[in-house]
């Protein structure tokens, strides 16, 4: 097996992984009745092990060792892989736990599939809709599509990006601001990011935070942390971080004309 790290999102991709398999031929002399037992008791083994995994207990260990929150567990696309859904995205292990791997699995049984990223997709959408009510939202008149956009009130794309607020929402553009201050949670950057999503008006003082301005401090109940832990989960790790209505991610700054092209080939 050999596990190649991505570290350039400009480019494709670039896990290979390989599990070959091979069957012990019985000879000729043997019998059909001894291979049978045989087969039997080696179905009869795999039952016994998977029927003993506890997944609360192979996630708290395995999370443990890694020093990783592992929220769910699922099988992968690859026999004998599990699927980790953790608090900095999702990994793989083996079914003993004895394995762990940081990997994209690319089907390639028709065409290239990528196996992570659409399962990445669904974590994605399902997570941004439970943080429908605490986005910060600019809508578009004429609204085609929705776009979520993990935002930091400091970034220079991300101010480039906003600074293009109008023509985004004149192409029909609505963009939803999720909050991702990257400088971490105990930061001044966080604080100052609390402060625009409770201000009295947060469009406004998102305004004011893009252009350079002062913000005035504020507090309430409010998802800031919780939209950067999920940020993180899901993959991001710098801004502006544009998630697409099928869940797939533009990760960087685009001109509104060129994401308005991309929506509209997604939505074809």
């Amino acid at each position: 097996m050999k596990l190649f790290k991505h570290v350039n999102v400009k480019f494709v991709g670039i896990i290979a992984l390989l599990i070959t398999t091979s069957a012990a031929c019985t000879e000729a002399n043997d019998s059909k009745g001894a291979a049978t037992t045989i087969n039997e008791a080696k179905a009869a083994t795999v039952e016994s092990q998977e029927s003993n995994i506890d997944q609360d207990d192979f996630a708290t260990t395995l999370g443990g060792k890694l020093n990783l929150d592992i929220e769910s567990i699922a099988d992968a696309p690859v026999d004998g892989l599990l699927q980790l859904n953790t608090d900095k995205g999702i990994f793989y292990a083996s079914e003993d736990g004895n394995y762990f791997l940081q990997a994209r699995i690319y089907n390639v049984t028709d065409g290239i599939v990528d196996e992570t990223e659409n399962a990445l997709k669904g974590i994605r959408l399902s997570g941004i809709e439970a943080f429908s009510e605490s986005a910060i939202v600019f809508k578009a008149a004429d609204e085609k599509y929705v776009i979520d956009v993990f935002t930091d009130t400091t970034c220079g794309y991300c101010r480039k990006l906003h600074n293009e607020m109008t023509q985004y929402n004149n192409l029909g553009i609505t963009v939803r601001y999720l909050a991702f201050p990257r400088a971490g949670l105990n930061s001044e950057n966080y604080v100052n990011t609390v402060s625009v999503w409770c201000a009295e008006d947060p469009n406004e003082a998102m305004n004011q935070a893009k252009a350079g301005g002062e913000i005035a401090s504020a507090s309430c109940d409010n998802d800031v942390a919780e939209q950067f832990q999920f940020g993180q989960r899901i993959g991001v790790t710098g801004t502006p971080n544009i998630v697409m209505p099928d869940g797939s991610v533009v990760p960087g700054y685009q001109p509104a004309a060129a994401l308005a092209a991309a929506l509209a080939d997604a939505a074809s």
